[in-house]
């Protein structure tokens, strides 16, 4: 897949998960989190008021570091394509 194919399909992925209005798997929606942080090189501490969902992203995110924003946009589309695949 190229540069310009992977982006097409991150791109596609991240409108497929903001349009899906069913509830995600926490597990997923942590991994998506952390894969979409490193994939747009969004540097900001995770936000949340409350201080276990706070501690629950970090975790997302250190288990992701070292990835590259290639390497994660390819694993966030994986992901997606995986959650649509098998929900059922």
């Amino acid at each position: 897949m190229t540069s310009e194919e992977l982006d097409i399909a991150f791109t596609n992925a991240v409108e497929s998960i903001n349009k899906h209005i069913d509830p995600f798997p926490a597990d997923v929606l942590l991994k998506l989190y952390a894969y979409y942080k490193h994939a747009t090189n969004d540097q900001s501490s995770p936000g949340s008021s409350n201080p276990l969902i706070n501690a629950f992203k970090t975790n997302a995110l250190f288990q992701t570091q070292g990835l590259t924003a290639e390497e994660a946009k390819r694993l966030y589309v994986e992901t997606v394509n995986h959650y649509f695949l098998y929900r059922k």
